[in-house]
């Protein structure tokens, strides 16, 4: 007999892990600190998963599984969490994936930001966009930036969600939260109808195509704050993807809107800790400098990471700087370091300065 779902999700919920996934012929396994550990040593049948997706599924949601194969959406746990849920046939079976969503924000210490990255979060307009793989804790940070205004400043913050994951609520700001296939079609309609609902800050979960691009850095220029989100790794690497999105003809026009509306690229990956149980965030970190909006208008991102370099002492880093602090302080190890590192060779020669300097200091 199948471990009821209430169960698993209690185990997920104490032991902190990140996620659950619900295969059949597989026990129920959960991903704790990046490694997969099954919970018991029972698989499940074809009948077991398609009782936990009943279980938690809309009406809705299993009329969009059945056509399309595939349905994403929020489910809240008792009071104790929120899950983001993703179900799915494979092999002609449903399998669920079930991502942890903690109710508590954490701080800006906690996350392993600075006051740079506070500063921005004052600025009344521009774009910022969080990017990173999946799993990245992308969601986190932008849920703790969105927590700070919220808590500090009198604005109206729309968020463009699929599915909603953090649930805010009004404090000294106010807060429209807004989920795909419940409140609108798509995050282009959102942007575009928001600027009519007197908002200061937007917050879009994803900018998937090129309309949705757009309307964010549209939304920017003409004076609000832009959160954003993008599958990549890097500040260059994060441009170009924009740019790219769009046909060649209108890449120009879309680099100029770009120098003119970005505030900054907050590039982050989590990483198994090596002091305590745990992962640890590493962040490439960069402001619009003039200096930088010159070489995204002139289609130079390739001299980007040169300009967070000279940046540091402003509080800008390279990732492989924040891999280097985090190795320095003993949060990760070596292989870590240079697995996640953008400029492995270099790394590693400064790695083994820091080695050096371990052994003189025991010497």
């Amino acid at each position: 007999m199948a471990v009821p779902l209430d169960e698993l999700l209690e185990k997920i919920v104490k032991e902190d892990a990140s996620d659950l996934h619900l295969h059949a012929h597989r026990p129920p396994t959960m991903r704790l600190n990046g490694a997969l550990l099954d919970l018991n040593k029972e698989s499940l049948l074809p009948e077991d998963t398609v009782g936990y997706m009943k279980a938690i599924t809309s009406h809705e949601h299993q009329e969009e599984l059945a056509k399309i194969g595939s349905t994403d959406f929020g489910f809240a746990f008792k009071d104790l969490a929120r899950f983001r849920v993703a179900v799915y046939r494979q092999k002609g079976e449903i399998a669920l994936t079930l991502r942890l969503i903690p109710y508590k924000f954490l701080t800006f210490q906690q996350l392993g930001l600075g006051q740079l990255v506070v500063d921005l979060l004052d600025r009344p307009r521009g774009l910022v966009m969080v990017t990173g793989p999946t799993g990245s804790g992308k969601t986190t940070t932008l849920a703790s930036m969105i927590n700070y205004i919220n808590e500090n400043h009198d604005r109206h913050i729309i968020t463009i969600e699929d599915p909603i994951e953090y649930y805010h609520q009004h404090k000294k700001s106010i807060i429209s939260q807004r989920e795909l296939g419940v409140d609108l079609p798509d995050f282009a309609e959102g942007l575009r109808r928001g600027l009519r609902q007197d908002p200061d800050v937007f917050l879009v979960g994803e900018m998937r195509d090129p309309e949705t691009i757009r309307a964010a850095i549209t939304a920017a220029e003409t004076g609000h704050l832009v959160f954003a989100t993008l599958h990549t790794t890097g500040a260059s690497r994060t441009v170009d993807r924009i740019t790219e999105s769009f046909p060649i003809e209108e890449q120009e026009q879309i680099r100029v809107m770009l120098s003119v509306s970005i505030l900054a690229i907050i590039s982050q990956q989590l990483l198994p800790r090596s002091d305590v149980k745990g992962r640890v965030a590493a962040y490439e970190i960069m402001v619009a400098t003039p200096a930088i909006a010159n070489l995204v208008r002139e289609k130079k991102t390739y001299r980007i990471i040169s300009e967070i370099q000279t940046g540091m002492k402003q509080g800008m880093k390279t990732m492989d700087q924040s891999l280097l602090e985090l190795y320095g302080a003993g949060k990760i190890d070596r292989a870590t370091a240079l697995d996640a590192s953008f400029d492995r060779e270099q790394l590693d020669k400064s790695l083994k300065m820091v080695d050096i300097d371990r052994q003189q200091a025991k010497a």
